[in-house]
């Protein structure tokens, strides 16, 4: 059965190839995907030969590709080794394109992901040429059914100038009634407040909508997404965990907050699925998550009805955990609610509902301040995503990572975080598999004495201690966050040089 049941658009169905032509070089991409769902799985590769055969020719055939976050191999990883783009935002973690953005050949816009569809809006990035999305179905009055993630498709169906179309018959009709998209965007000084004040709750539409006019092409494919197998979870992951939950019912015990806890919002990595198999064997009941991404401990804890509902912008499952859902995925509407980026990684919403946000990192400083996206403070490792847009309005945030990185060469907890992502106003608990660190109503002084205790590694706690005590002495006015900058920035340096920091 098709999945294109309007006539003028049925109309407009044509190969991968040929919807290629109508992006031209210089163009402004917008494409579907967020952390490796719906993206397009065509269109990219067929752009990619067009690109590499104008190279050939001596030709510059590249674009600026914009996205929700993350694609895939078959998306930024052909376009990258095709050499074919010039300008990538605002979220990346393939290989190949994080090579060439750190060899300078790619600019690299890297933002919060909350703010990537209104700085559209505004007009900062400039005209959007074409946007290309996945869809899982175009109904007979025009309106578009979203695929498996959503991100910035609203945005980049508004205002691009060209629309393709990809219909992804792997994605299951089902998907119909998963989806709430908020249409009331206004810009300043029109702004309203939005009007969400719990987890589940809609307030936009089931559909994506689009100009019929705009559409250029509509390509049909059958083809998955990207489901990375998860890693098993090891001994560090699972003690940072530990360490969490037992924090959340220290919270509760205090009457901080309530037994089913606050929403929660986690990153996507081997922490935060450990993180949730430590939920589902704790005490609370009825909770609830405003995410961005739902991987497989989500799904894990509302089969087992400890979760009430989970609200995100993507799916990230891997192979077994898109089995599960799509065995039995009538089971989970009304469970799970897929919204725009805009939407899910809201600084009002966010803040409002009180969510407890959980996040990696690769370092932290003994003062609090937190490196997300940057390797010795040069080279972009994937970017800072959600991490923010959490981490400042949570009514609690974590920041976790194993202690030590490199086969424990190189400390995670150093004097002086390489590149600052999180200042130490934003940052109030820091976990390792060696302790938790509660930072909230410390100064930079005792905070740096409870993260060097209860975080750093014992093989680096010692040459931190040395370096704060001396930084203390030589700067006896200047000791409300005393620092030898110059040796701050050596710490990094001898690791660069000797393979590390001892």
């Amino acid at each position: 059965m098709s999945r294109i049941v309007c006539p003028r658009l049925a109309g407009r169905v044509v190969s991968a190839d040929e919807a290629a032509t109508h992006i031209r070089p210089g163009d402004a991409v917008g494409i579907s995907g967020f952390t490796g769902a719906g993206y397009p799985k065509a269109l990219p590769d067929a752009l990619a030969r067009r690109m590499t055969a104008a190279h050939e020719r001596g030709e510059d055939f590249r674009v600026q590709l914009w996205s929700g976050a993350s694609t895939a191999p078959e998306v930024d990883g052909v376009l990258a080794s095709a050499h074919g783009l010039s300008k990538r935002l605002p979220y990346n973690s393939d290989p190949t394109l994080r090579q060439l953005i750190n060899d300078g050949e790619v600019e690299y816009v890297d933002t919060h992901l909350s703010h990537a569809a209104q700085h559209m809006w505004f007009g900062f990035y400039g005209p959007l040429d074409v946007a290309v999305v996945e869809v899982t179905r175009i109904l007979p009055n025009g309106l578009l059914v979203p695929s498996s993630s959503i991100g910035n498709n609203k945005t980049w169906l508004d205002r691009a100038d060209k629309v393709i179309l990809e219909v992804n018959s792997w994605q299951p009709a089902e998907f119909e009634g998963f989806h709430d998209i908020y249409n009331g965007t206004r810009l300043p000084p029109h702004r309203a407040p939005l009007q969400l004040t719990s987890t589940m709750q809609r307030i936009g539409d089931p559909y994506l909508r689009v100009d019929p006019a705009k559409v250029v092409a509509v390509v049909e494919t059958h083809a998955p997404d990207r489901n990375t197998p998860l890693k098993p979870v090891d001994d560090a992951s699972r003690a940072m965990a530990d360490l969490l939950v037992d924090f959340l019912r220290h919270e509760v015990r205090l009457g901080r907050i309530p037994d089913s806890l606050l929403p929660l919002q986690s990153g996507v990595g081997n922490v935060a699925n450990a993180v949730m198999a430590g939920l589902l064997d704790a005490e609370f009941e009825g909770m609830t998550a405003y995410t961005e991404v739902i991987q497989d401990g989500l799904l894990d804890l509302l089969d087992a009805g400890k979760l009430t509902g989970v609200s995100a912008t993507s799916f990230g499952l891997s192979p077994d955990g898109v089995r599960r859902f799509m065995d039995d995925i009538d089971s989970y509407k009304g469970r799970i609610l897929l919204r725009s980026q805009e939407i899910s990684n809201h600084p009002e919403v966010v803040r409002r509902l009180g969510v407890i946000a959980i996040n990696g990192m690769i370092e932290a400083d003994v003062y609090g301040n937190v490196n997300s996206t940057h390797v010795m403070g040069s080279a972009i490792m994937n970017g800072i995503g959600g991490s923010g847009d959490f981490a400042r309005n949570a009514y609690l945030n974590f920041f976790v990572s194993p202690s030590t990185a490199k086969g424990g060469a190189i400390s995670s907890i150093v004097p002086f975080v390489s590149h600052v992502d999180h200042t130490e106003h934003d940052v109030e608990v820091l976990v390792t598999e060696q302790g938790l660190a509660d930072l909230r109503g410390l100064s930079p002084s005792a905070r740096a004495e409870r993260v060097i205790e209860h975080c750093a590694h014992p093989d680096f706690r010692e040459p931190l201690r040395d370096y704060v005590a001396r930084a203390r002495a030589a700067r006896p006015h200047a000791r409300h966050t005393p620092h030898l900058l110059d040796e701050a920035l050596g710490w990094h340096q001898r690791y660069l040089e000797t393979g590390t920091m001892a």
